[in-house]
């Protein structure tokens, strides 16, 4: 089994399969007609602590929801492409000789793997893709080498097996989300030579992708994820977590809680977008960016986008992969509407259809 498939062989019809910290999310998408449409979708929760910073922790808690979020978007497909944290993961540039065929530069690699891996070489999977030409001489090429402990792989693959499905391609989640945001580039009608960043906030984590020409440049996990919201009226209000997601998304709450709880969280989000550009300007040659593209199921929430856009004085858009894809009958597209911006690695890894 391949780490990456990172684009080396075509790939047949997958599922874009994503196991976040606290939902399962299944998206299948057709392309005719130089248009792409949503075939089926579906979200589903998971068990509480299944998976922790975006390890997995219960492998049965997981099997069963992915079992449920397929038979929820009746979906007939059965090869899957799933990723794993960029976190997880070591990504190394090394210039080969050009013209090396790829069983011969797989074996140097290898060879030559125990110098950038910190981890013995039987617990990690490899994978590589060319780049292109190195600029160190035209004889070279750069490769672009991939390595992830296995375990890390192999937990996401007993689940996925156990719901009888095929894991196909296990990708990398920075590279799904480059993926993605290809389809919004045009949509936003951004230059190719924008910097752009991405902030996926999800229920545990937030993860900053800043691309250049398309291409990922920069990639920070923190703790930090709408879980912070849900905790605080679990708190306040003596609700269970349950009740307290429920009410969190539909409403009903006391009257304090948008200026003393949600008001307070929302400025929490703020500085925390700023907090990270702020790593990514200190750690490059780049002082600002030209767009600010917010994802994951938190930057739905009701004004948080021109709140962003006016404390870092950046244009900042909601993420919409399938703004200008066709929706399927089949499609609640109200629903989709909805999860949209959670969407953008799932519909990343569904996009490896494609490839």
């Amino acid at each position: 089994m391949l780490l990456g498939q990172l684009g080396k062989r075509k790939a047949t019809q997958v599922l874009g399969l994503d196991i976040s910290s606290t939902t399962v999310k299944v998206l299948e998408l057709s392309y005719s007609g130089g248009r792409y449409r949503v075939e089926s979708y579906a979200v589903s929760s998971l068990p509480q602590d299944a998976v922790i910073e975006k390890s997995v922790n219960d492998v049965d808690g997981v099997t069963n929801a992915i079992r449920t979020v397929i038979a929820q978007s009746r979906t007939k497909l059965k090869h899957v492409a799933a990723a794993v944290a960029g976190s997880s993961v070591i990504t190394k540039m090394i210039d080969m000789p050009d013209g090396l065929s790829e069983d011969d530069m797989e074996m140097q690699l290898t060879l030559e793997a125990d110098q950038y891996i910190p981890y013995p070489l039987e617990e990690v999977a490899i994978d590589f893709e060319v780049q292109g030409p190195s600029p160190e001489g035209d004889s070279q090429v750069e490769v672009l080498l991939a390595a992830c402990r296995r375990e890390t792989i192999e937990t996401r693959i007993e689940a996925i097996e156990g719901s009888e499905l095929i894991p196909k391609i296990m990708d990398v989640e920075a590279y799904a989300m480059e993926r993605a945001f290809s389809v919004l580039q045009s949509q936003l009608d951004l230059d190719d030579d924008s910097t752009v960043a991405v902030i996926d906030i999800g229920a545990t984590m937030t993860t900053l992708s800043v691309l250049h020409n398309g291409q990922t440049i920069y990639t920070r996990e923190q703790l930090f994820g709408g879980k912070q919201l849900t905790d605080e009226i679990m708190r306040r209000y003596g609700l269970p977590l349950e009740e307290a997601g429920l009410a969190k998304k539909q409403g009903g709450l006391p009257d304090d809680y948008e200026p003393e709880v949600l008001e307070p969280f929302k400025s929490a989000v703020v500085q925390q977008v700023a907090r990270s550009l702020q790593f990514f300007f200190s750690s490059s040659q780049y002082n600002d960016v030209d767009h600010i593209i917010l994802a994951g199921g938190v930057s739905s929430m009701e004004h948080l986008q021109e709140l962003v856009q006016e404390k870092l004085a950046t244009p900042t858009s909601v993420a919409n992969p399938f703004g200008q894809m066709a929706i399927s009958p089949k499609v609640n597209a109200v629903a989709l509407s909805s999860d949209a911006p959670a969407m953008m690695i799932a519909c990343g890894l569904a996009l490896r259809s494609f490839d």
